[in-house]
């Protein structure tokens, strides 16, 4: 089941440091804290890779609130779209551990958010996701420069490089639909 209530608690609680000042900029990171619970493991006792991906939406979510892009959603009537992802996990999460996430932007183009998020415990890191991600309108995806411009941030630019880069162009050889 998709965690509600921790997902509008993160709202509330992202919504109440922008309103304390703790906002962020596009070229910050988002860190959020929380304890591996129950209802996040599997039959071996470590958290279980879906609901890891479940759970990278509460740091997405902190980030958008905390950068002024949840209002622009809401005042413009967007919504949000992830349209890929990879991820690598290193280390088990196990119940009740302590895990701190990170979120970042990667980089953009015309069309896409790039956001590298990733897990960690006691220090170390247990998982990395990269995603594209992108804005939506009538539920299509709108052009990278509509939202940086409702954000005030017309003159930034982030092209993806590096392994990011590598992984779209990989991405773009990908055979679709996939064969049967």
């Amino acid at each position: 089941m998709y965690p509600f209530i921790r997902y509008a608690s993160t709202i509330v609680k992202a919504a109440v440091q922008a309103k304390k000042g703790n906002t962020l900029t596009l070229k910050d990171s988002s860190e959020i804290s929380f304890y591996c619970r129950l209802s996040d493991i599997d039959n071996f006792l470590e958290m279980n890779n879906g609901r890891v991906l479940t759970l990278y939406d509460m740091g997405r979510t902190d980030f958008a609130v905390r950068t002024g892009l949840g209002v622009q959603l809401l005042k413009q009537r967007w919504g949000l779209v992830v349209a890929g992802s990879t991820i690598q996990y290193r280390k088990r999460i196990r119940a009740f551990d302590k895990v701190t996430m990170k979120t970042h932007i990667a980089g953009f183009d015309a069309r896409w958010i790039y956001i590298e998020q990733s897990m960690w415990v006691k220090g170390k890191p247990c998982s990395s996701a990269l995603l594209r991600t992108g804005v939506t309108e009538g539920g299509k995806v709108i052009e990278t420069a509509r939202v940086l411009e409702a954000l005030g941030q017309v003159d930034w630019e982030l092209p993806p490089i590096g392994y990011v880069a590598e992984w779209i162009e990989s991405d773009d050889d990908r055979p679709w639909p996939p064969r049967g």
